[in-house]
């Protein structure tokens, strides 16, 4: 259903992936026009508006990909039953690598822990709902578009795609808030469910697969947060 890879549909994935890189410059962009400083407006402010624009990304991702999500959604809701039976196991070996891998870091730096992580627990606490759906509902549907769909148009090579995606997945996760050397190898579990969520996606050619085990996988996440945060001592 996409496997294709002609001028238009790499342009699409290649379009697709330079206005992710570009998102901060074009949400600020309304607010330098208006010179209003950021940092002046309130918390609620921010994430207000934080999920406005990224609604915004979303909603022109969405028309950049509609025919195929169109097509592979009318596939998924007759197959999804099929799809996840079939590769479900797929997301417990990415869960496997992401909890072995941590423990190795765990192990030369004691305490430490991935900034991106550190950042949404910091989040979480001042506005868990926003956090939540901001990770469970639309992180997986921006995400598994860009390094997953954008890239599978891109990438006629089905090894080259599955590096690809799950390194360049794992490393955005990493390289922004990156300081140290233990920093950056936090983009080893980060990539373990990028890699596994590309394959999925060769393997099933449909983008609802890795997208319905990206949306569990973040779900089951941020509900343990939830829960450490309402119940935890």
């Amino acid at each position: 259903m996409i496997r294709k890879h002609s001028l238009s549909d790499i342009i699409k994935g290649i379009s697709a992936l330079v206005l992710f890189l570009l998102y901060d410059i074009f949400a600020l962009l309304p607010l330098q026009i208006f010179q209003i400083d950021v940092e002046n407006l309130s918390f609620t402010a921010r994430i207000i508006y934080g999920l406005t624009t990224e609604i915004i990304l979303i909603f022109v991702i969405f028309l950049i990909f509609r025919n195929y999500l169109k097509e592979c959604f009318d596939d998924f809701k007759k197959n999804n039953r099929l799809y996840f039976k079939k590769y479900l196991k797929y997301w417990f070996i990415a869960l496997g690598v992401m909890m072995f891998s941590n423990l190795i870091i765990i192990s030369f730096a004691p305490g430490s822990v991935a900034n991106n992580e550190q950042a949404i627990l910091e989040t979480f606490k001042k506005a868990p709902l926003y956090t939540f759906v901001a990770s469970v509902l639309l992180a997986p549907f921006l995400e598994e578009c860009i390094f997953r769909l954008g890239f599978r148009l891109a990438f006629k090579n089905d090894l080259l795609f599955i590096i690809a995606s799950g390194i360049v997945f794992g490393a955005l996760h990493v390289i922004g808030g990156a300081a140290t050397f233990i920093d950056y190898l936090y983009i080893i579990p980060y990539s373990a469910p990028g890699i596994v969520f590309a394959y999925t996606l060769c393997k099933s050619d449909n983008i609802f697969v890795p997208m319905g085990l990206h949306f569990m996988h973040n779900g089951i996440l941020m509900s343990l947060q939830f829960f450490l945060l309402f119940f935890g001592a």
